[in-house]
C-alpha cells in the first residue's frame, strides 16, 4: 500500500517513541537566523580550540553554516531527543570538597553516542520500511548524534522539541534540559512542525550563576571560557585566570542547567544505560588524580570521558584539589609538581600555592 507523505511522518513519530525517543519533530533543511550568525562567532575566535566546528566544504563555505553546505539534497531533518536524567543531586547542591563533579550526561553505563544511535537507526529503518517503492529509489537518509556538520539544537527547535536557551542549550518546556538529541537527514519533503516558543523570559540565572562568564550575553557563549571546554576540550595548560572559577569541575559543567527553573520538576530517564555507573558521581579526588593507564581505561571503558585524556583528567584533578582548600591534599599535589606530563606538573604547583595561599592558617 502507498504511504503518503503525512502518513510517513506518523510513522516516523510512532517509531521515533517506541525507540524510547521523549520527544520527536520534523524541521525544514533550510536555513535560519541561528545559523546565520555561526561564521561570525567562529570568526570570533568563540569556538576555541575545536577545529571541527571551522570545518568546509569544497567551496570553501563553514560546513555548519547551512546544511546546504553538506546535504543539499536534504528536505527535511527528523529531531529525536530522549532524556538522561538521573535520581541523583545537582552539581550546586553537592559540597563535600575532597570530591569532584563529572557532569550528569558523562555518568551512563554506555556512551550516549552509541546508545542513541543505536535507537535512531530503528527509527531510520522503519522510515526506509513504511515509504512506497518509488519513494525508496530515491530517499536519501543520514542518521548523526553529535558526529555530523549540524547544529543539532537548532533545527530542534524548528522541529517543536524545544526552545533553545540563553544558556544556548535545548530546553523542553515538559523534560528540562537533561536531553539527548539525534538527528536523521532526509531527501524526503515532510510536513514540519511548529517551532517551540522561547520561554525564558526574562529569566537570567543561567548568565548570573556561570563561575567564569562564559555566556557573554542571552544565546552567546564563549567555548574558551565554558568550564566543560576547559576540562574536555582544552589540551595543555588551562590559562590561570579561569582555574578558580572551574571550582572542582573534572568533567564538564552542569552549572546553567541546574540553575535553570525548567529542570526544578525534570523527569529521571527510564533508559536503563543512562544510569550512573557506581563512582562517577561526586568521584573523589586523590583517586581520579592518581589513576594509572589501566585504571583509566578500565574505568572509563565506553565512557564520553575518555575524550577528555588521563592527561586532562588528572589535570583538572589538580586543579580542583587547589580549589578545595583541603590540605590533606598537599602531599599528593607534592607527588604530582614531578609528575612526567607537564600539564598535571604544572597545575599542581600552581594548586599547591593556591592552597597555601588561601589556608586560614597561613
Amino acid at each position: 500500500m502507498t504511504k503518503s507523505i503525512s502518513d510517513v511522518k506518523a510513522i516516523i513519530k510512532r517509531a521515533a517513541e517506541q525507540a524510547g525517543f521523549d520527544q520527536s519533530g520534523i524541521a525544514p533543511a533550510t536555513d535560519s537566523p541561528e545559523l546565520d550568525h555561526f561564521p561570525s562567532w567562529i570568526a570570533a575566535g568563540h569556538a576555541g580550540e575545536m577545529k571541527y566546528l571551522e570545518s568546509r566544504n569544497d567551496s570553501g563555505d563553514l560546513k555548519r553554516a547551512s546544511l546546504a553546505n553538506v546535504a543539499p539534497w536534504a528536505r527535511s531533518v527528523i529531531v529525536c531527543a530522549i532524556n538522561y536524567n538521573t535520581d541523583h543531586p545537582y552539581s550546586t547542591q553537592v559540597h563535600d570538597s575532597d570530591r569532584g563533579w563529572i557532569s550528569r550526561y558523562a555518568w551512563s553505563r554506555e556512551d550516549y553516542h552509541d546508545s542513541v544511535l543505536r535507537r535512531l537507526k530503528q527509527v531510520e529503518a522503519a522510515l526506509r520500511q513504511e515509504v512506497s517503492a518509488e519513494l525508496q529509489a530515491s530517499l536519501i537518509t543520514r542518521s548523526y548524534v553529535d558526529t555530523g556538520p549540524i547544529v543539532e539544537r537548532v533545527f530542534a527547535k524548528y522541529s517543536g522539541v524545544g526552545w533553545v536557551g540563553k544558556n544556548t542549550l535545548l530546553i523542553n518546556q515538559k523534560k528540562g534540559s537533561w536531553l539527548f538529541l539525534g538527528v536523521i537527514l532526509t531527501s524526503l519533503e515532510l510536513e514540519p512542525d511548529l517551532p517551540a516558543p522561547d520561554r525564558c523570559g526574562s529569566c537570567t540565572r543561567c548568565i548570573d550563576a556561570c563561575p567564569t562568564d562564559a555566556i557573554l550575553a542571552p544565546y552567546q557563549l564563549d567555548s574558551n571560557r565554558c568550564i566543560s571546554y576547559l576540562t574536555i576540550e582544552k589540551r595543555g595548560a588551562i590559562p590561570e585566570e579561569l582555574r578558580e572559577g572551574m571550582g572542582r569541575h573534572i568533567f564538564g559543567c552542569d552549572i546553567c542547567q541546574d540553575v535553570c527553573p525548567w529542570n526544578r520538576k525534570a523527569p529521571n530517564s527510564a533508559a536503563p544505560e543512562f544510569q550512573a555507573r557506581p563512582g562517577l558521581v561526586n568521584p573523589a579526588l586523590d583517586w581520579l588524580a592518581e589513576m594509572s593507564v589501566e585504571d583509566f581505561r578500565e574505568a572509563f571503558r565506553g565512557s564520553p570521558i575518555r575524550r577528555t585524556k588521563r592527561s586532562g583528567l588528572r589535570r583538572n584533578a589538580a586543579i580542583a584539589m587547589g580549589n578545595s582548600g583541603e590540605r590533606q591534599f598537599l602531599p599528593l599535589l607534592d607527588r604530582l609538581t614531578e609528575d612526567e606530563d607537564e600539564a598535571v606538573a604544572e597545575s599542581a604547583r600552581w594548586a599547591k600555592v593556591r592552597m597555601l595561599d588561601s589556608s586560614p592558617n597561613r
